[in-house]
């Protein structure tokens, strides 16, 4: 896009409320570390990047019909509470993504709704909660997300999540990750979904510091980049029936 992108940094913010250990590592939560990075590594390029966020625990989740006709790119953190995501929310975030929205989906959130909704699949994995280190390999070098990113990309302390990956077959894969138990995982997965872009991103439990690292950040910003609509985006319209959360596209 030749416009500012807009991006909204969704978090669950359910483990900074509840958890010490994640307060010690993220004290402005989770999701407002990562906007700060994207103000930083968006602004740099364009000082009118616009980057909001929005939580589980504000009104129909912080993404209103308004919220999401004025977002470019959408990133989505939640791990402990994804059946209290309403449905008629993840419905509203679908239609957006197929009518252009970019939708980035960060660690645990392979089990979000709205992921699982636009893969089809279960999107079950293996994981092992452990101090692990991560090696993070590019295998489309040339790809956007991959440009400035080392080969190997080194995490010291993660959780290890390993295959069976039960997704689709990725349009384009761009990232591996290896464990130090012979896991292999893949970490960087693009679709495209109507006319939307989405970038799933392995790396980010609530126990590690990952989205303080800055090449981290800035995968993010480049899929930020990537994911945001080329040209402007026909908006869903909208046919309310809040009983049943019911939206739908002329």
């Amino acid at each position: 896009m030749t416009d500012p992108i807009r991006v909204t940094v969704w978090g669950e913010n359910v483990h900074e409320g509840r958890d010490e250990t994640v307060r010690k590592v993220y004290p402005d939560t989770m999701h407002e570390t990562i906007a700060a990075a994207l103000r930083d590594k968006l602004g740099g390029d364009n000082p009118e990047v616009v980057v909001r966020t929005a939580w589980l625990q504000q009104d129909e989740h912080g993404l209103t019909e308004e919220v999401l006709a004025d977002t470019d790119v959408l990133t989505w953190w939640g791990h402990a509470a994804h059946g209290d995501v309403d449905d008629a929310v993840v419905d509203r975030v679908q239609q957006h993504v197929l009518s252009g929205m970019g939708l980035i989906a960060l660690h645990s959130a392979h089990f979000s709704k709205i992921f699982i909704k636009l893969m089809g699949t279960t999107c079950s994995l293996d994981w092992r909660a452990e101090n692990d280190r991560e090696l993070i390999w590019t295998v489309a070098a040339g790809h956007p997300i991959a440009q400035g990113i080392p080969h190997p990309l080194v995490i010291e302390r993660e959780e290890m999540y390993g295959e069976l990956f039960d997704i689709p077959q990725p349009d384009e894969l761009v990232f591996v990750s290896s464990f130090s138990g012979g896991e292999v995982f893949r970490s960087g997965c693009c679709y495209r979904r109507g006319q939307g872009r989405v970038f799933y991103f392995r790396p980010g439990d609530q126990e590690y510091p990952t989205y303080h690292q800055p090449e981290v950040q800035q995968i993010i910003a480049n899929a930020a980049k990537w994911a945001a609509p080329t040209s402007p985006r026909q908006l869903p319209t909208v046919h309310h029936r809040k009983d049943v959360g019911w939206f739908d596209k002329a």
